[in-house]
């Protein structure tokens, strides 16, 4: 049974587009492609430290020209969904600019006594202190919200304790789980579907995690590209009960004009069993292609 064709793209940013502050191959032409195209795009993290702005200035640095108004980040999806849950609330937020900045401007104001929400998100300076008062505002009854699950994150030196571990040791205090709004949370994806207006059917999420950006592609009913740039590795890809549609080098490999066409079997398969493997070329883009 055939597929509508793909008009719309969500792609992770790091280990997709770039490490650290270094594009990676292929990063800076695939987004200058979408633009000529006038394709639909948005580009998501869990990193919530920064906002979009800020962002869009590293990526500017690196060679990537992105505008803040395609940047989707963790923050900003912990913000709208703070937003539906209670209007206008309150908060102690441990975390930097990006969240805070998300979180006021949909009106919520920071506190230290009573809070509706803590909520947690990404900072290299989590204080003991800052960490005691989220754990007694919990134990008082303040619901618990995490930006994302991701237990370590990147850096020049090795892995860095991210927010799901901070959130794991303050479950352990207070015996109360996060809600994860991030990645593989689909909220997240919905909500950046939301943002572009573009519906799921003809949509494709590139990511480099099998665990967040393909399993949150997966459960929010998109095509999902794995690329292997990033944290995956090839024989990590066969240990999850689940698999991408597709799987390629980079992002340079992506075909955008194949994208544009239907796809015939999604799954791989002459009968739709999703346990074949999947055609893993046809979304490739051609060696000498210019597409």
């Amino acid at each position: 049974m055939g597929s509508a064709p793909i008009d719309a793209v969500l792609t992770d940013m790091d280990g997709v587009l770039v490490h650290e502050s270094e594009a990676l191959p292929g990063a800076a032409d695939f987004i200058a492609r979408l633009q000529e195209r006038d394709m639909n795009y948005m580009v998501l993290t869990n990193n919530s430290i920064y906002t979009p702005r800020d962002l869009s200035a590293r990526l500017g640095r690196s060679g990537i020209a992105i505008p803040e108004e395609r940047i989707w980040t963790s923050a900003l999806a912990t913000a709208r969904f703070l937003d539906v849950q209670r209007p206008g609330g309150t908060a102690f937020v441990l975390g930097e600019a990006g969240l805070t900045t998300a979180l006021h401007e949909i009106g919520y104001v920071m506190v230290e006594e009573d809070p509706d929400y803590v909520v947690l998100g990404e900072t290299r300076n989590y204080s003991f202190n800052g960490i005691t008062t989220a754990i007694q505002l919990i134990h008082d009854g303040a619901r618990f919200i995490a930006t994302n699950p991701d237990a370590t994150g990147p850096s020049p030196t090795g892995p860095l304790p991210a927010t799901g571990s901070v959130a794991a040791l303050i479950t352990k205090a207070t015996g109360q789980e996060p809600y994860f709004v991030g990645k593989p949370n689909s909220l997240m994806m919905r909500y950046a579907l939301n943002a572009i207006d573009a519906h799921s059917e003809t949509t494709v999420m590139i990511g480099d995690r099998m665990d967040t950006d393909i399993k949150a592609g997966l459960e929010a009913g998109l095509r999902t590209v794995l690329v292997l740039s990033g944290s995956t590795a090839p024989d990590e890809i066969s240990t999850f009960p689940y698999t991408a549609s597709v799987v390629l080098d980079g992002i340079g490999d992506v075909d955008l004009a194949a994208l544009a066409e239907p796809a015939e079997n999604p799954t791989g398969s002459e009968d739709g069993d999703s346990r074949q493997a999947p055609d893993q070329t046809r979304l490739a883009k051609p060696a000498g292609s210019e597409s």
